[in-house]
């Protein structure tokens, strides 16, 4: 809970390693929907998600005298940042030239952040709403479903992200994408509207 984090907090402000582990532990599994969330599906056999979460902690035992010392967002969103960034890291050295597509990265108010595409969102779905006896009509019907995503607005797609499939609370979602809390709470609404459209159209279920 809340006076639990700002213990730990406190203690790790102090140089205390094992309160450090503690801050860490909390937040890794949050972590790890966010790289399954945003890691390309192309390097799933190359990248494994536990090793982008070990280097992010790495990282942030190196700047957490920093952040303590002037914290300007939640710790878990500072870690969501740094976390990001291992991301990117992992799309540039394994896809090269093709990390120059647009659609992998997104600019926002704290620096860039890996983009949850159509591609990733559509792999997510699809392994919570197929079963592996469905394998044979997955290939057709996730292109149908990328491309739907695809469509929809950018922003949409990413609050869709950072609700729907990272559980985030309607306050991280909008201290992420720097609107306000009502704001993205619409979003958020009118995103599993056209989600459940779409997945309708493909008669993938009957409601989200």
């Amino acid at each position: 809970n809340s006076n639990e984090i700002a213990q730990l907090m406190e203690r790790a402000g102090s140089g205390d390693t094992e309160a450090i582990g503690e801050l860490l532990l909390v937040h890794r599994s949050r972590l790890k929907k966010m790289v399954k969330t945003r890691l390309n599906p192309r390097l799933r056999s190359r990248v494994d998600e536990s090793d982008i979460i070990q280097e992010a902690h790495l990282e942030a035992v190196k700047r957490l005298p920093e952040y303590l010392a002037q914290p300007q967002a939640p710790f878990f969103l500072w870690l969501r940042q740094i976390t990001g960034y291992k991301i990117i890291d992992a799309h540039r050295k394994h896809l090269g030239a093709q990390m120059r597509d647009a659609e992998l990265e997104l600019s926002l108010h704290r620096g860039r952040r890996p983009m949850a595409t159509s591609v990733c969102l559509a792999a997510q779905l699809l392994g919570r709403l197929t079963s592996p006896s469905q394998a044979a009509m997955k290939a057709e019907t996730r292109v149908l479903l990328q491309d739907a995503i695809n469509q929809m607005d950018p922003m949409d797609r990413e609050i869709l992200a950072l609700r729907h499939f990272e559980e985030l609370t309607n306050q991280e979602a909008a201290q992420e994408l720097a609107i306000e809390p009502a704001a993205a709470s619409k979003r958020y609404v009118r995103s599993l509207q056209r989600l459940q459209e779409v997945l309708l159209e493909l008669n993938l279920v009957d409601s989200v």
